[in-house]
């Protein structure tokens, strides 16, 4: 269900609140270039700063907009296991395909703790879930072992790896049956990696821009074809890496409202893209084509 290309949708904001009429457009965007999957309030989706009604909002009008098109992967996860299980029971509810967990942040548990509170989740709420380690923001990391367990239940077919270390995803994929279990990329500069690994798609920033190149790559690792990927990849390449020229979502919500397709505005404690980062950003979107005249 969750392979190929999905995007972590970024949330529109205008004048300090969700802008519907845009996500509206985001989607339908999406799924005009032919995306495999969205992924509404992730890390990309600015959830942190979400208030609990306006993280529910956008995962109801995504799910809406998408209106079973393709599958929708909504972001559920917390710190708090009581909070998860409320957001992903939520998104169960109003027909989201399946939950994207991220690893609790902040209170550091232990590698049981971490098993405890995926599983207390998907025993709670029948929807498929996806585990996301990405300790670069959450400060732990899941364990290979620990994924191993957790990939054992039914209901937790997969993991967006974030990690950027090839080790644990090899270690991922000799643990995990890859039947069941599927591991996506959480960067995109990795995506042609970890596939070539058994990873099945990314879970993608830049492809809020260029959602039909991003399925392009993807779509020619899953058919074996490394050469046209490894070019695609080495085209991407400088998008890929503009988009962490400072944190993300700042970037691809500046390229977004260069490209015109988005009022780029952030909430805070993100803010503006600093001046020479702008322009660095603007140099690498002219030589690929996609600054709006």
């Amino acid at each position: 269900m969750f392979d190929g290309a999905l995007t972590a949708l970024i949330t529109p904001f205008r004048a300090g609140r969700v802008d519907e009429a845009r996500l509206a457009l985001n989607v339908a965007f999406q799924i005009e270039k032919g995306i495999d999957g969205l992924v509404p309030v992730g890390t990309t989706g600015e959830s942190p700063t979400l208030t609990h009604a306006e993280h529910r909002l956008v995962i109801e009008r995504v799910v809406e907009h998408v209106g079973g098109r393709v599958p929708v992967l909504a972001g559920t996860g917390s710190n708090s296991t009581a909070e998860a299980l409320e957001l992903t029971a939520h998104a169960r509810t109003v027909g989201a395909d399946g939950a994207l967990l991220v690893n609790p942040y902040y209170n550091k548990p232990t590698q049981e703790g971490l098993y405890r509170h995926v599983r207390t989740v998907a025993d709670q709420v029948d929807l498929p879930i996806v585990l996301y380690n990405i300790p670069g923001r959450t400060g732990i990391t899941m364990e290979p072992k620990t994924v191993a367990r957790l990939a054992e239940h039914e209901r937790i077919v997969g993991i967006k790896e974030a990690t950027g270390s090839m080790d644990i995803v090899s270690e991922i994929a000799t643990l995990c049956d890859p039947e069941k279990f599927t591991i996506l990329s959480g960067d995109d500069s990795l995506t042609l990696p970890i596939m070539s690994l058994g990873g099945r798609g990314v879970i993608s920033v830049l492809s809020n821009l260029l959602p039909d190149r991003v399925k392009a790559l993807t779509s020619a690792m899953a058919a074996g074809n490394l050469a046209k990927a490894r070019a695609m990849h080495l085209e991407l390449f400088p998008l890929f890496n503009v988009m962490f020229i400072e944190t993300s979502p700042i970037p691809i919500k500046t390229a977004m409202a260069l490209a015109g397709l988005d009022t780029g505005d952030l909430r805070l404690p993100l803010c503006d893209l600093m001046p020479q980062n702008r322009a660095s950003l603007e140099k690498v979107l002219r030589e690929h084509g996609l600054l709006r005249d």
